[in-house]
């Protein structure tokens, strides 16, 4: 990675972070640009390179869960199935996320009605690059099988957050996703 790449991604976490900070202490509508701009240490117009408004923010922190699951995919053994690589991956991403952290994004992003409709938005783009990335690891699979693999991940997760969520967060993510993954199992058999 070169010195512009890395002060971009360095700046990029500036402002997130700020963000966040500044979104837990005053609330998200009460935080304006310009405070978190001036709080990365950056020009309001600095800024729009990098997010168009405070709602990207936000779902910055949620976006990205299709390219994690690649990353993720591309790190684990390559002798398993398609779902069963696709589970393993998905455990050591719920199991990356600290509690505190994720309740609250979890949050702001249900108390904004614009973030959630775009989060849904997310799960379908997701599932897309997923898909592609499922088809290049296992070429010979059908792409119904794959297809599934990919639409079980999302479900996967959204069920686990659901669920985590509806017991106000005091366990890990990954529990619910454990959970979520047995009664797969038990419902439909193998893996």
């Amino acid at each position: 990675m070169g010195t512009r790449e890395e002060n971009r991604r360095q700046t990029l976490k500036r402002i997130t972070q700020s963000a966040m900070s500044l979104f837990a202490k005053q609330g998200y509508e009460a935080t304006t640009l310009d405070a978190i701009a001036a709080a990365a240490g950056i020009s309001r117009r600095t800024f729009f390179h990098y997010f168009k408004s405070k709602d990207d923010i936000l779902l910055s922190q949620q976006a990205g869960l299709g390219e994690q699951l690649i990353e993720a995919l591309a790190a684990e053994p390559t002798c398993g199935t398609p779902t069963e690589t696709l589970q393993a991956a998905m455990r050591r991403i719920a199991a990356s996320y600290p509690l505190e952290e994720l309740i609250t994004i979890d949050k702001l992003m249900m108390s904004i009605e614009a973030v959630q409709a775009r989060k849904q938005a997310n799960y379908i783009r997701d599932e897309h690059l997923l898909l592609e990335a499922l088809r290049q690891r296992w070429p010979e699979e059908s792409d119904m099988s794959l297809r599934l693999a990919a639409q079980m991940a999302i479900g996967l997760t959204r069920l686990s957050l659901d669920a985590w969520r509806s017991e106000g967060g005091t366990k890990p993510i990954v529990d619910y996703l454990d959970l979520a993954i047995a009664e797969l199992r038990q419902e439909f058999g193998g893996s």
